[in-house]
């Protein structure tokens, strides 16, 4: 038994025949969401500009056309070449930038939940409260009282409303736009900027292959 799992662990460590699979993956996720944030800001451009403009229901911030325009072209742009392998490690850079400036402006004050909890019980930040971890136990009464909410709008629906039709698509959920989203993209983008797009299946491979034919990639 010893004797296999050291001949599959010495093969996982030096097979590269689908070591592609990884950052493909990573590319195919993030490329239509990056596309479709940019298209979003495209195609409402004037309401783009707006709400990066406007310091009392959007963000407040200076230039706000250039900085719409920078942010909608790095999305569709970088989504497009994220989705070909093309430059990729050199349009993580940007797109990694853009995922900060979202969480800084836009996520941080709500914290790291994209959906707010609605069960202490079942909560991801459970773990972290029973380690004493302030910012864990203040996420934990926050989804009590999420839980509450949750419960007392259920009961509306039910009472007033086709509540069987109205959560037929999916269950219904407090918004908390944290952080989490952000993040994760941020840390995929990242992996992506040491990686690179992987073989095969990327534009940048195959030009890295016919400038450096002798190096094995």
């Amino acid at each position: 038994m010893l004797a296999l799992m050291k001949k599959i662990h010495y093969a996982l460590n030096t097979a590269r025949i689908a070591d592609f699979l990884a950052p493909l993956a990573l590319r195919l996720f993030l490329a239509p969401v990056m596309i479709s944030a940019g298209y979003n800001k495209a195609v409402s451009f004037d309401s783009t500009v707006a709400w990066f403009a406007n310091p009392d229901w959007g963000l407040g911030l200076p230039f706000p056309a250039l900085l719409a325009f920078l942010a909608t072209a790095t999305e569709l742009v970088g989504g497009l070449l994220l989705l070909i392998g093309l430059l990729t490690r050199y349009v993580s850079i940007p797109l990694m930038f853009t995922m900060v400036v979202a969480m800084a402006t836009v996520h941080w004050p709500h914290g790291w939940f994209a959906i707010a909890p609605g069960n202490p019980a079942t909560s991801t930040a459970l773990p972290l409260a029973k380690l004493g971890i302030p910012a864990a136990q203040a996420s934990l009464e926050n989804s009590e009282e999420v839980g509450k909410r949750l419960s007392r709008a259920r009961q509306i629906l039910r009472e007033n409303g086709n509540y069987e039709w109205l959560t037929e698509k999916g269950g219904l959920v407090i918004l908390n736009n944290g952080i989490e989203f952000a993040m994760t993209y941020f840390i995929m983008l990242l992996v992506l900027f040491f990686q690179g797009a992987g073989r095969f299946l990327s534009v940048d491979y195959w030009i890295e292959r016919r400038l450096a034919p002798g190096v094995n990639v």
